[in-house]
């Protein structure tokens, strides 16, 4: 049976979705079948940042209501063909999503695949309850902002109180990803650090993911930074697959911040 991981946050434009396609590409390059679910009904966009948006036929309300198979629903990667993706109804709202229905679906796709990714909605309504109900690991986005830190410590909660393995008395695993960081105002004292948000959150460190414009640019033209060489945010999604995958990886020093690099050379003390 296949691993869940639903990458989430609470807060929305934290880079749930980018962090999603890039960690899945990543995870299917390394010779894993991977599929990656939109669970943003009414406001998908995994699949312009994967670049499969001309190809969606059927979603995966179609499926949970039986107008279509799985197969059907399902759109193959481009460039990488152990990719697979599942697409978010954009005409239905989250209030769609029966428990039922979404916990059949995924345990299907475990049998099929060995890494299920659940892009998780912003907010802690219906939509995030599904998504983190049947996780294996909780990968948590969070930029180094106190609003965006605070909602991360709220969905930790939740997903320590409404998770399928927290009802059986288990736990979901939580990793924690801080997102574009500026290491030069991190420097200044003008954004959190990565030890004051893991000072927070008190949950494991799997990546740094520093601010990219090569980000944007892959968005607008759907591709991935992560098979950007050039890209660093792309080299951040690669140690963090590799860590995902069972890798013990160094985290690299951030450029301008030596508050940063002493930090991360600490975490190996």
């Amino acid at each position: 049976m296949g691993q869940v991981l639903t990458v989430t946050s609470g807060k929305g434009g934290v880079g749930k979705s980018t962090a999603t396609a890039n960690i899945a590409t990543a995870i299917a390059e390394a010779d894993k079948r991977v599929v990656a679910i939109d669970f943003d009904v009414g406001l998908r966009n995994l699949d312009m940042i994967l670049g499969l948006e001309n190809r969606i036929v059927y979603d995966s309300i179609d499926v949970m209501d039986g107008r279509c198979n799985i197969n059907q629903a399902l759109i193959n990667d481009k460039r990488v063909k152990s990719l697979f993706f599942l697409p978010a109804s954009q005409t239905r709202d989250k209030s769609v999503l029966d428990a039922k229905k979404v916990e059949k679906l995924i345990v299907e796709l475990k049998k099929d695949f060995e890494y299920v990714l659940i892009d998780s909605p912003a907010g802690i309504e219906t939509g995030f309850e599904r998504a983190i109900y049947l996780a294996d690991t909780a990968l948590i986005i969070t930029t180094p902002e106190v609003s965006a830190v605070r909602d991360a410590d709220r969905v930790i909660g939740i997903i320590d109180a409404k998770s399928k393995k927290a009802k059986e008395g288990g736990e979901v695993v939580k990793k924690l990803i801080i997102n574009r960081i500026k290491p030069d105002m991190v420097k200044k004292g003008q954004m959190l650090s990565p030890e004051d948000v893991l000072q927070i959150l008190a949950i494991d460190l799997i990546g740094l993911v520093p601010d990219d414009e090569m980000v944007v640019v892959a968005t607008n033209t759907g591709e991935v930074v992560v098979k950007n060489p050039k890209s660093e945010s792309g080299a951040a999604y690669r140690r963090i697959t590799k860590r995902i995958l069972g890798e013990e990886i160094a985290f690299a020093p951030l450029e301008d911040s030596k508050g940063i690099g002493a930090f991360i050379k600490g975490l190996f003390k």
